[in-house]
Formats: C-alpha cells, structure tokens, sequence
C-alpha cells in the first residue's frame, strides 16, 4: 500500500508539471466561459457542453495514455528492478495520470459554471450528470488507453489504433447501429438496441445527461428505446454500472498483460 501510494504521489506531480495538463485545463475553461457569456439558458450549456466533452475527452484519454504509457518506458523498467509488485506498479501509473485528467476537467469546466452558477438552479441534477459523465469518459479511455500501450510495442502502432477507437466509438459506431437496424427492420429490435448503447461508452455517457432532460429522442431510435423501456430511473442505474464495468475490464485486461510482458 506505501508502494502505491509513493508511486500514485509522483506521477501525479509529475504529470501536474506538464504543459498540455494547463492547455487541457485552459481549453475547458475557455470553452465553458464561452458558452456561458454567449447565453443564459443553462441548458442549452449543458447540451453544448456534453456534446463538444464526449469527443474531446475520449480523445485525449486515448492519446495522452498510450503517449504516456510508452514514454515512462525507462521508468517503469527502472521501478521494476526494485522489489515492487507489477499490478501495484500499473495501478499507480493508471490513477497518476487519470486522477490529474479528471481534476484538470472538473477544474476547467467547473470554475466558469461556478460564476454563473445563478443560472443552473434548476439544472442541478443535469449538471452532476454532466461531470459524472465526463470523469467516467476520463477512467474509461485511460484504462482503455494503457491496455492498447501495455498489448503493442511498436508506438506508431499502438497511436494508431487509439485514434481508430476513438473514431470508432464517436462516428463509426452509430452509423453502424443504423445499417443494422435498417436491415434487420423487420425484426424486434429494442433489447439489442439497448445492447449496441450499452457496447458504447460514449452513448453511456450522454445517457446521464440525456435521460434527466427528458428528451432523449436526441439519441435517436437507441435513445427512445433505452428511456422507454428501462425508464429514467432504472436507465440512470443501469447507465452508471455499465459505465463502471467499462472502467474495469480494459484496466483488469491490461493489469492481466502488464503483468506477463517482458520488458
């Protein structure tokens, strides 16, 4: 547990120290000052926000992570000649880098809403959502991230397949959700539509927004079925577990291939 918490503290402080942690930061409070002075109606903010966060953040989880992973290289091998646990090791790199994204992104988006937080007393719940939905996109496509690093050597590579899933996850998934629906129109389709949105972290994640504003025709045909069959409540419930086992699985299948590499 001191090995842990020794390894957690530094990489913190180090990724603290990098210049693209204050951009990060920066582009949040800019973007959010922006909407903010722009108008009033907080959700038409909140919208705005959710739709511009639940690309930028899957995207710079992504890069940041496996950038991150592939850099700390020597470090990772020079902590490993020391007598230190490999999953203790991995786990400290992965909450060193996810907890400063996630502080940098609270900070950022929460300090403008702050000054005009007169303007969200009614929006209250959305705007929790909101931030659950963006610290849940940071601990997602870091983990998923890491197990990209941890399962190729080749850094190109591994950059490559992590601009791919974010394409993927954000562009490419709901126009294949589409195809398929359309062909398989004649059939019932409403529990796998909820399956395809549940397979989808990102739609997750505008769920949590979504389902508290009542109009989740915006998802589309995935997002009317997901509210009309499971409900607000119990859609918000199934929503934050499915996200939670989005965090684990890649982090658990990452620790499993951390632990077996040879470095």
């Amino acid at each position: 547990m001191n090995a842990l918490k020794s390894i957690i503290k530094y990489q913190v402080h180090d990724t603290f120290r990098s210049k693209w942690l204050v951009v990060y930061t920066l582009f949040f409070v800019v973007l959010s000052y922006g909407l903010l002075s722009f108008t009033n109606d907080s959700n038409k903010v909140i919208l705005s926000l959710l739709n511009i966060n639940m690309i930028v953040i899957p995207l710079t989880s992504l890069i940041f992570g496996t950038i991150y992973l592939y850099n700390n290289r020597d470090y990772i091998i020079l902590i490993l000649s020391q007598p230190i646990n490999r999953k203790t090791l991995f786990v400290g790199l992965y909450l060193g880098l996810s907890v400063p994204m996630v502080l940098s992104f609270l900070l950022g988006t929460g300090l403008p809403i702050l000054i005009y937080i007169r303007n969200f007393k009614e929006a209250g719940t959305v705007l929790l959502n909101l931030f659950v939905g963006g610290v849940f996109e940071t601990f997602i496509f870091v983990s998923v991230s890491f197990l990209i690093a941890t399962m190729n050597e080749n850094k190109m590579k591994g950059l490559g397949l992590a601009i791919f899933l974010w394409l993927f996850f954000t562009a490419l998934y709901d126009g294949l959700i589409l195809i398929t629906l359309q062909v398989l129109r004649e059939y019932p389709l409403e529990i796998p539509s909820i399956i395809f949105t549940i397979l989808n972290p990102i739609d997750l994640s505008r769920l949590l927004v979504i389902l508290r504003f009542d109009i989740s025709a915006l998802m589309g045909y995935t997002g009317a079925v997901f509210n009309q069959f499971l409900g607000s409540g119990f859609g918000m419930i199934v929503s934050i577990i499915s996200l939670a086992v989005w965090c684990v699985v890649p982090l658990f299948f990452g620790l499993k291939t951390f632990s077996r590499k040879d470095f």
